[in-house]
């Protein structure tokens, strides 16, 4: 399971500062790991270990896993901006926590904003979101520097295409 294997990863601290949220806020714990579940089975579902690159389906992933949080974690926060709120937080948080580059970080950060600005305008209609995300991902921009990140407004983002050999 990725996201048990992620977990046993952290280092001391990072578990602590994870612990730290989710007993401030208990009640997120399990629609947020649910949420993250099911992001995981669908990416591999789709893409295989692909999603893992900095690529169109990690873009996928990110704006995917994002919109699910928000989505399982509704009932939980009461409000649509409680859920954004809550996303954010713990989305940011595990990009703190990973060791990316500079531009993988801000290509995630701003995928996971692209998932909430979905979650946030289509949270009260009928929508299946995969189909959806896939033609974003489709769409999705490819960037070089931080400052493309910023330039990009509304389309998904990644820094390289896949590698046809995995």
């Amino acid at each position: 399971m990725a996201v048990g294997k992620r977990i046993a990863s952290l280092k001391y601290k990072e578990l602590a500062v994870l612990s730290g949220i989710f007993l401030k806020h208990p009640l997120y714990l399990f629609p947020t790991y649910k949420a993250t579940n099911r992001t995981v089975k669908i990416c591999n579902q789709l893409y295989g270990t692909l999603h893992h690159e900095d690529n169109r389906t990690n873009a996928f992933r990110h704006a995917l896993w994002n919109y699910l949080i928000c989505n399982f974690c509704l009932p939980v926060a009461g409000s649509v901006e409680k859920a954004l709120i809550w996303s954010k937080k713990i989305t940011d948080l595990h990009e703190r926590l990973s060791p990316n580059s500079a531009l993988a970080k801000a290509m995630d950060l701003h995928n996971n904003r692209i998932g909430r600005e979905l979650f946030s305008s289509s949270f009260d209609k009928e929508i299946d979101i995969v189909p959806l995300l896939q033609l974003r991902t489709k769409e999705a921009v490819k960037i070089t520097s931080l400052k493309e990140t910023e330039e990009v407004m509304t389309n998904l983002v990644f820094i390289d295409e896949v590698r046809r050999n995995q």
